[in-house]
């Protein structure tokens, strides 16, 4: 009896939960951007949620929580129902630098608080001074470092544009005034004006006020060169192997939505990455998109615990 009781109850949920799945979703749901609008982040959910958007049949409301590095608002999905109507757009800063930066004071656990969806992009990082910089270098930067301190804007302290300058000046073994934002657009804005002398962050949201001559992209984090800036040499080219970096998007969230639910928003984004429109977007802007294999809920999992994994260390190293 007790077994076939089990069997009815088995039969039953998964009877519900595809119910459920089938109705999903019945009013638009909100997704948590934890910076604030025109960061690289913002960008880059803006682009993926309009292309979800058709095969969601209901429409995303972008709701910008900033402060904090970004954990503001994670701390805040994490802890919202899990009923598949709040979501977040995270990224390296905030799913894995965040670990190494507040240990124990974080909100949240990156692996274990929330439901993984999908990788949305990779980004490469960029090492970007304002227009009237002297500098015309890498190396030319690193000497005005070592020379006296410069002062260098971020997103937020953990945020992918705080987390990339910090592995930098550490390599170099340089000092410099830190001037934090409550994201990386408010801080490219700054930087655009001359209000700082340089700073570190994403392609797509900074490529084209590089391409206008607002801001100078001396060098990337990599080693190979990207084609969207084809002559924009690498940090290995340019002496520093090291720099080795690159920003990543993801959606997520909180744990304990049903599977059903979380399988659906992943389809939905594969589905996107089809369209020739948001795959032009997202190139044209200089994401990379990943491979299937890399983008759905137990890939972007072992991903997550993979950064944490690998950024922990260097930002406890960088920041003693």
């Amino acid at each position: 009896m007790r077994v076939l009781l089990a069997a009815a109850f088995a039969a039953s949920f998964c009877f519900a939960s595809g119910a459920a799945a089938q109705t999903y979703p019945d009013r638009p749901i909100t997704v948590i951007v934890p910076y604030a609008p025109g960061g690289n982040t913002d960008v880059i959910a803006r682009i993926m949620l309009e292309g979800m958007t058709p095969h969601m049949g209901q429409r995303f409301i972008i709701e910008n929580v900033s402060g904090a590095g970004g954990t503001t608002g994670s701390t805040r999905a994490a802890k919202s129902p899990a009923d598949g109507y709040t979501l977040l757009v995270g990224q390296m800063g905030t799913h894995a630098a965040a670990v190494g930066l507040y240990g124990d004071k974080l909100g949240y656990d990156p692996v274990n608080d929330f439901e993984h969806v999908t990788q949305f992009t990779d980004t490469p990082i960029g090492i970007f001074v304002k227009k009237d910089s002297p500098a015309k270098t890498l190396q030319e930067l690193i000497a005005q470092i070592k020379a006296g301190k410069l002062t260098n804007g971020h997103g937020g302290v953990g945020s992918t544009s705080h987390v990339s300058c910090l592995l930098f000046t550490s390599l170099i073994g340089g000092k410099t005034t830190l001037i934090g934002y409550r994201g990386s657009g408010p801080a490219l804005n700054d930087l655009i004006s001359g209000q700082y002398d340089f700073m570190c962050d994403q392609i797509p949201h900074t490529i084209g006020h590089v391409q206008a001559g607002s801001i100078k992209l001396l060098s990337l984090a990599q080693t190979e060169r990207s084609p969207i800036v084809p002559n924009v040499p690498t940090t290995a080219e340019a002496g520093l192997p090291q720099m080795q970096a690159s920003g990543w998007n993801a959606m997520f969230a909180p744990k304990g939505t049903p599977r059903a639910f979380v399988d659906k928003l992943s389809a939905a984004a594969a589905k996107a990455f089809e369209d020739p429109t948001t795959r032009k977007r997202l190139t044209d802007i200089g994401a990379v998109i990943p491979p299937p294999e890399r983008r759905g809920p137990d890939a972007l999992r072992a991903f997550v615990s993979a950064e944490v994994a690998k950024w922990t260390p260097v930002i406890k190293q960088a920041s003693n």
